[in-house]
């Protein structure tokens, strides 16, 4: 039975001769349709063209929901080989018939230099709002669906036509996520997860970045969570503070670094007080004895908790709500260090000129030897005060080093994961407050093989992923359920 019209990615590759043919075994493929923006020498057979200068652009995605006739319209997203598993467009099918969905995606394979892994996907969700979330290669859309939602979209995107095109999907359908392993895909991007975690701060990605911001907005507007620029006002008289500002750092077996972090602390220059507290979350190779080489400078606060359930989130909390905690709030990560002795004092004062209960500065990116490393210096410049805290809901971070208002952050708490803690925060504290900016380099961000994100396997980005979204779901919906408690008391 023919019932899929598919649409395939073109740019030149002969891969693409034996993904068509694999298609056309199926059985179930009505036409195919290659588009691009590179004309076929020789057309294949069976096979019409779309010209596209922008192929994921929204014109390109237009054209093919207008063009599209059978009940469902599959889109591959890859100029490489396709190789379907056995029965996976008509298992595709029956989910996308009996879940009602408007676009199901699936778990696959992927070869990369030959060799096969699995590359399962996650569940899309609400707060699944990343540009670059990961769906596979293979969508297979209801075309009704796609010819309504393409209705629908009113800008004309460059980048981010795809985009736009799912964000609004999501909003009259289901997008379904298939738990079974249905293709197998090439994959060609083979650095590891601490490389790719960057992208969208590349400059060089600035103009796509700009379209995505504005694909994700526009959404936010129409799911009624877009927030306006409007912030509450901070006396910052909160408190009866001894000390204006404190440096926390949790930390479990960073021997290698830990002296360097503090020493970055305690040679701050400032006209104000402050101290460092250091939470030591039950090391076993030699940082409880580093960090107690400074305990003659009684700036230096030194706790092991009791606890030994605590993840970095919940080590913050320790910090934050002792009783010798500063006004402020200010992060610094084991393993990293401030560019110089002025960080501090440039963190503090932000508070005050933006009146802000968050302040996120600018990082470099450093190997161990602390020497710059691509993509060197990322400064986040993608927060604006009018917009930033709705397109921080697109993207997957905020920067460093990030500093707090400490009343604010002790009636918020830090969620006790070690993963994705801060991002929480700064969703959080940005439904009420403006977060400040710094955009001078004051922080260096170390990367070596022991940090968090180096290198992750599938499953552990996954479940970062996942978790991630769920905060972002959380947060929209806060944000949706007050703009409509706003409405409704107008």
């Amino acid at each position: 039975m023919e019932r899929i019209d598919c649409y395939l990615l073109y740019t030149g590759n002969n891969d693409i001769k034996q993904t068509v043919k694999g298609l056309q075994a199926t059985g179930q493929v009505a036409q195919i349709t290659l588009f691009g923006s590179e004309t076929p020498a020789n057309r294949l057979e069976g096979c019409g063209f779309i010209s596209a200068s922008n192929p994921f652009g929204s014109q390109s995605l237009k054209t093919i929901a207008a063009q599209a006739e059978a009940p469902y319209t599959l889109l591959y997203t890859k100029d490489t080989i396709l190789n379907l598993g056995m029965f996976a467009l008509e298992r595709m099918v029956h989910i996308l018939e009996d879940s009602g969905a408007g676009m199901v995606y699936a778990d696959h394979y992927q070869l990369k230099g030959g060799q096969q892994s699995i590359a399962p996907v996650i569940d899309y969700q609400q707060g699944s709002l990343r540009d670059d979330f990961d769906f596979g290669s293979v969508l297979l859309l209801r075309t009704d669906a796609l010819k309504e939602t393409a209705s629908r979209m009113k800008a004309d995107y460059q980048f981010a036509g795809l985009y736009d095109l799912r964000l609004k999907l999501s909003q009259q359908y289901e997008l379904v996520h298939i738990n079974e392993y249905l293709y197998t895909e090439v994959e060609n991007d083979t650095r590891r997860s601490g490389e790719k975690i960057f992208d969208y701060v590349d400059p060089k990605n600035r103009n796509r970045q700009i379209e995505m911001e504005a694909a994700c907005t526009e959404h936010l507007k129409e799911v009624g969570g877009y927030l306006k620029p409007e912030f509450e006002h901070i006396e910052f008289n909160r408190g009866n503070f001894e000390y204006e500002a404190s440096v926390i750092i949790p930390v479990r077996n960073r021997i290698r670094t830990i002296r360097d972090a503090i020493r970055s602390v305690l040679t701050q220059q400032t006209d104000f007080r402050f101290n460092l507290i250091v939470i030591d979350n039950h090391s076993t190779d030699g940082t409880t004895e580093a960090i107690d080489e400074f305990a003659n400078d009684d700036r230096l606060i030194h706790i092991i908790p009791e606890r030994n359930d605590l993840g970095i989130g919940g080590c913050w909390n320790l910090g934050v709500h002792h009783p010798r905690c500063g006004k402020f709030a200010v992060q610094l990560d084991s393993d990293d260090v401030y560019k110089d002795e002025h960080t501090l004092a440039t963190m503090v004062r932000a508070f005050y000129e933006q009146n802000c209960a968050m302040v996120v500065g600018t990082y470099m990116m450093t190997n161990f030897d602390m020497q710059m490393i691509p993509p060197g210096i990322i400064d986040h410049r993608e927060w604006t005060p009018e917009n930033g805290r709705n397109n921080a809901l697109r993207i997957n971070g905020l920067g460093a080093p990030r500093a707090f208002y400490t009343p604010v952050l002790r009636e918020v708490k830090v969620p006790n994961t070690s993963y994705g803690e801060d991002y929480a925060l700064g969703l959080n504290i940005s439904r009420r407050f403006q977060i400040g900016r710094v955009y001078d380099v004051v922080y260096l961000c170390r990367r070596w093989d022991d940090n968090s994100d180096a290198s992750l396997d599938v499953v552990k980005m996954n479940a970062h992923n996942l978790y991630k979204d769920r905060i972002r779901t959380w947060e929209l919906q806060a944000r949706i359920a007050l703009n409509k408690h706003e409405f409704s008391s107008k």
